[in-house]
């Protein structure tokens, strides 16, 4: 399994009954209660954003990311709290700005409605250039509709432009203040919270936890098409809570958006299954085996016009399995699985001829590659003594020892695995996984977790894409699994990503 992220690229914080905008605040604050801000007895805000798929739609089309093998590709949505770096004594006490810590609550991930409900056009809306709550205020002013000072453009970081509360852009408005009716009093039954298409729900017990919204379901319609002219998508507290009455006191939640200067900025998660398991050099009786076909032109990967079929035949020439269908695991990488075969004399010769190939509109030979069968017992080691844990060595190439790599690089990583302290013929049959982290002081910030190597006749890889990764240092970690224990050997990789200007 493998990992794209998705980035923002405009995310806002409405406030109830207020014209600021906060589209380039680094952190968005979402509340409920008292509303010091705004002209309202109780008040809320609600955050709001879309996300920029362009590089993941492009990696689906070039078959990068293929679902041919696996329907199984998840979306997740990632936001950093604010205080998830606290200590718990915390919880339950004010924020900076006076706002109590919010706990026991919902947040609602809701799709921006159309115009009119279901049907329409999409709301179009801007990020503006807000940055932040404008909260020194002490006056009221009914124009801005919150309290502020005489001349509160004194303020340079204070803004109006939309997006705010009431308008999307500067010549249109939403159709519904807010975005959608709370209350679900709108004769456009769209634009109530009834109507809204709401993504996935998330309970926040301590106030603490980061999001992870699953946008599964919603991403995918994206990608296939069945779900079009969307334009993002927000966060907000349950309808109970946005209208609760008779609270002295606000209560927030705050999280990381784009626009923040730290590590943490929000990203959906597309997780893809891309492993590749080549069983050629333990091609074994009365199981089912991987075979796979690499396919090159000019020195990288490049798809077929269609999916092979594959036919297993015997050293003598006979057909064992014909017009297997073969799969897009990766980009330029075909699988077809290879039901059991027994009642053969192993080790004996095997052959796997694939057909159907064809390139730029080329009908290619038929490619024929030899395996040999080998006898069940080779899978496994059965004695009166058990096996000793034993330690490994690795050779990694693709990415050097505190090398400097622009983002726009792809590399192929390569591991070796030895035994420690030999210098004998690389393994092949080894569970190894990697993992992927950065660091802030002693803590370390996962960034891509636990995941098996693809293994091949010849290595063990992975591919490491560095355009949807944060300019930082990063570190790899691998893993192997031996006589019942996990062994992680540290840093085996460490290496920055630099901007590319």
């Amino acid at each position: 399994m493998s990992v794209h992220k998705s980035y923002f690229n405009r995310n806002n914080t409405i406030i109830y009954n207020s014209y600021t905008n906060t589209g380039r605040n680094p952190v968005t604050e979402l509340y409920f209660g008292s509303a010091q801000d705004t002209l309202a007895t109780n008040g809320f805000s609600r955050f709001i954003f879309n996300i920029d798929l362009s590089q993941l739609q492009a990696k689906i089309a070039t078959g990068e990311i293929s679902t041919g093998c696996t329907a199984d590709m998840t979306h997740v949505l990632n936001m950093t709290n604010t205080c998830a770096f606290s200590e718990t004594e915390l919880l339950n006490t004010y924020t900076s700005d006076g706002r109590r810590r919010a706990t026991s609550f919902d947040l609602v991930l809701f799709r921006i409605p159309k115009v009119s409900g279901t049907t329409g056009n999409a709301q179009e809306w801007d990020e503006g250039v807000g940055y932040d709550f404008y909260d020194f205020q002490t006056t009221q002013n009914s124009s801005y509709g919150q309290s502020s000072p005489t001349s509160p453009f004194n303020d340079k970081a204070f803004s109006t432009r939309p997006s705010n509360y009431y308008q999307a852009t500067t010549l249109s408005g939403w159709s519904q203040n807010g975005i959608y009716d709370n209350t679900n009093s709108n004769s456009i039954s769209g634009l109530n919270y009834s109507g809204l298409t709401i993504v996935d729900t998330q309970h926040f017990e301590f106030g603490d936890e980061n999001i992870s919204f699953d946008m599964t379901n919603e991403i995918n319609n994206v990608l296939s098409g069945a779900t079009t002219n969307i334009v993002g998508w927000g966060i907000a507290y349950l309808p109970q809570l946005e209208n609760i009455t008779g609270l002295t006191e606000n209560y927030s939640v705050g999280f990381f958006t784009r626009h923040t200067q730290t590590f943490y900025e929000p990203y959906l998660q597309t997780t893809y299954d891309d492993l590749v398991n080549d069983d050629r050099n333990l091609f074994v009786e009365n199981k089912t085996n991987k075979l796979y076909l690499y396919v090159y032109q000019n020195g990288d990967f490049v798809n077929l016009d269609g999916n092979p079929t594959v036919n297993i035949q015997d050293s003598n020439g006979n057909n064992v399995y014909t017009n297997l269908t073969s799969c897009l695991r990766s980009k330029g990488i075909y699988e077809v699985s290879v039901p059991p075969i027994s009642g053969y004399t192993t080790p004996c010769m095997f052959y796997d001829v694939w057909s159907s190939v064809v390139l730029n509109g080329v009908s290619l030979a038929n490619i024929t590659n030899e395996v040999i069968l080998q006898p069940y017992t080779n899978l496994y080691i059965i004695g009166p003594q058990s096996k000793e844990p034993a330690l490994y060595g690795f050779d990694v190439s693709g990415i050097n020892q505190n090398e400097k790599i622009l983002n726009t690089d792809i590399r192929k990583v390569s591991v070796n695995i030895k035994k420690a302290y030999t210098s004998r013929q690389p393994l092949y049959r080894i569970q190894a996984d990697y993992r992927i982290y950065v660091r802030e002081g002693t803590t370390e910030v996962q960034v891509q977790d636990w995941t098996q190597l693809s293994r091949t006749p010849n290595e063990y890889y992975f591919t490491f894409d560095t355009r949807d990764k944060i300019p930082n240092e990063y570190f790899i970690d691998i893993r192997v699994s031996t006589s019942g224990e996990k062994d992680t050997y540290k840093r085996q990789i460490q290496f920055e990503i630099v901007n590319k200007k």
